[in-house]
C-alpha cells in the first residue's frame, strides 16, 4: 500500500490552528488522573472486571456496532453501553464533549477525521497494546496509519467500508458481455458501460456516480488513481496531486462517458443520499459501489477491485477507527473490548458471519468468506487499498462546494476549467 502518512512533523506545527469544526481545551482534563490502570498497564487482554463502558458511534455503523457490542456483552463481565448518534450531529457532539471532559470511554471516528482528532489529543496512546498483538502486521494499515502521530498509534479499525467495482450480471448478459469477467482497466469499464447503454433498455444506463458529492468521488475515484500508480496527496498531506497525469486520465474517461450519455443523468446533481440507488434498483450496468451493500443488493452481481486507466486494482479503505478517549478512567477495561474486537472470534464469528469486511488480512479467507468468493475478493483488495490522510480532508474534499468538487465538475460536466488552478485551490485548503 502506498504511504500517504509521512506528514507528522507538519501536523505538529499546524495543531494550534486546527479547530476544524472543534474548539477544544484538552490539555488539562482526561487521563492524567485515572482511577484504575491504563490500557498499557493491564496486560495484553486488558481487564474484564464487570465495569460499565460507554461507546459512541455514528448512525451509519449502527448495524456493525450493535453486533459487536451485543456479542461482547454476552461473553464478558464488562458491559458496553452503546450510544448511536445521527451522522450530521456526531462531530458537534464529540467536540462539545471533548471540550468539557465528557467523552465516553470509547468512541469511533470516520477515518478522515481521525488524524485531526488524534492531533487534538482526543485519543489515548495505544502503541504498547497494539504492538503486543501477535497479529499486528495483518491489521489494516490504512486505519493504523491514520491514527499514528509521532510514531504512536491511537486507533484500531472499527468497521471497514471499501469501494469496489460491482456489475449487474444480467445487464452484462443483455449487452453481450461476459457476466463472470470484470473490466480489467478503466478503459474496459467505460466500454462495458457503453455496451449496456447501447441495449437501449428502458430506464437503464451504463453507469452512475455521485457527481455532486465530494465524499462519493474520493471514495470511488481515488482508487483508480492509486491503481494506476498515481497519488492523490503529497507525503505531508498538505499538497494535492490531483492534476497529475494519472488523475487526468481518470477525468477524461468520465468526461467521455458523460458526453456519450452512458451515465445516469441524475448523477450530475447527486449529493450523496441516493448515489447508489440506481444500481440497487437494477437500472445501472456497473459502478463503483460500497462493499457493505453486497448483502442487501437484491440480484446477482460481480465484484472486483477498482481498476486504474491501464489496469491494477485498489480501493478506498474507509469506515471508522476506534480508540480509548482522553477522558476515560477505564483504559484497561476499554482495551479488553478493543483486543476482543480484533480477535478471530469477533472478526470472523461476528463480522464475517454477517457479511462484513474483516480488519485483519490473515482472516480474509475465513470460513464464511469462502462460501462466497466475492467476499474473499473484497477482503483481499482491502490489503491493496489506501486511506488518504490530511488534517483538512473534510474541508478540501467532502464539504459541499469543496474545491475538489469544483475540479471534478469542471473536468467532467463542464468540459473545461483550469485544472492547475483548481488543484491549487485544494492544496490551499489542505495547507490552512
Amino acid at each position: 500500500m502506498r504511504k500517504t502518512v509521512g506528514r507528522r512533523t507538519a501536523l505538529r506545527s499546524l495543531a494550534g490552528a486546527l479547530v476544524a469544526t472543534l474548539t477544544l481545551g484538552v490539555g488539562a482534563c482526561g487521563s492524567d488522573d485515572p482511577s484504575g490502570p491504563s490500557a498499557a498497564e493491564a496486560g495484553p487482554n486488558g481487564i474484564d472486571d464487570g465495569s460499565e463502558l460507554t461507546l459512541w458511534t455514528r448512525a451509519p455503523l449502527e448495524k456493525q456496532a450493535k453486533l459487536l457490542v451485543d456479542a461482547y456483552n454476552s461473553s464478558h463481565q464488562n458491559k458496553v453501553k452503546l450510544t448511536v448518534v445521527p451522522n450530521d450531529d456526531y462531530v458537534a457532539k464529540v467536540g462539545a464533549a471533548a471540550g468539557s471532559g465528557g467523552l465516553p470511554d470509547l468512541f469511533a471516528a470516520d477515518i478522515v477525521y481521525v488524524p485531526n482528532w488524534v492531533n487534538q489529543g482526543l485519543f489515548q496512546d495505544l502503541s504498547a497494546n497494539i504492538n503486543g498483538l501477535s497479529f499486528k502486521d495483518s491489521i489494516n494499515k490504512g486505519h493504523l496509519s491514520a491514527g499514528k502521530l509521532d510514531g504512536k498509534e491511537h486507533v484500531l479499525p472499527f468497521v471497514l467500508d471499501l469501494s469496489m467495482l460491482f456489475w449487474n450480471k444480467q445487464l452484462f448478459r443483455d449487452a453481450g458481455l461476459d457476466p463472470e469477467k470484470a473490466p480489467a482497466t478503466l478503459e474496459e469499464y467505460a466500454a462495458a458501460a457503453k455496451a449496456v447503454q447501447a441495449t437501449k433498455k428502458d430506464g437503464v444506463y451504463g453507469t452512475a456516480a455521485g457527481l455532486n458529492c465530494g465524499g462519493c468521488l474520493v471514495f470511488t475515484w481515488f482508487p483508480s488513481i492509486w491503481a494506476g500508480g498515481g497519488q492523490v496527496l503529497g507525503a505531508e498531506g498538505t499538497e494535492s496531486k490531483l492534476a497529475d497525469d494519472t488523475a487526468q486520465k481518470v477525468y477524461r474517461t468520465w468526461q467521455d462517458l458523460w458526453k456519450s450519455g452512458a451515465v445516469l443523468p441524475s448523477s450530475a446533481g447527486e449529493t450523496g443520499p441516493t448515489w447508489t440507488a440506481g444500481f440497487t434498483e437494477g437500472k445501472v450496468g456497473l459502478m463503483f459501489y460500497p462493499a457493505t451493500l453486497l448483502s442487501s443488493t437484491p440480484f446477482d452481481v460481480g465484484v472486483a477491485g477498482i481498476p486504474g486507466p491501464n489496469g491494477g486494482a485498489s480501493t478506498f479503505v474507509g469506515g471508522d477507527g476506534i480508540g480509548v478517549s482522553k477522558d476515560s478512567k477505564k483504559g484497561a477495561q476499554a482495551w479488553n473490548f478493543l483486543s476482543w474486537m480484533m480477535s478471530e472470534e469477533a472478526q470472523v464469528e461476528v463480522l464475517a458471519k454477517n457479511k462484513d469486511v474483516v480488519s485483519r488480512a490473515d482472516l480474509a479467507n475465513n470460513k464464511y468468506a469462502v462460501e462466497d468468493p466475492r467476499l474473499v475478493t473484497i477482503n483481499e483488495v482491502a490489503g491493496k487499498g489506501d486511506t488518504p490522510v490530511a488534517l483538512n480532508f473534510q474541508q478540501a474534499f467532502n464539504a459541499p462546494n469543496s474545491p475538489w468538487l469544483t475540479l471534478v465538475r469542471n473536468q467532467v460536466l463542464n468540459g473545461g476549467g483550469d485544472l492547475q488552478k483548481d488543484n491549487a485551490e485544494i492544496t490551499a485548503v489542505l495547507k490552512q
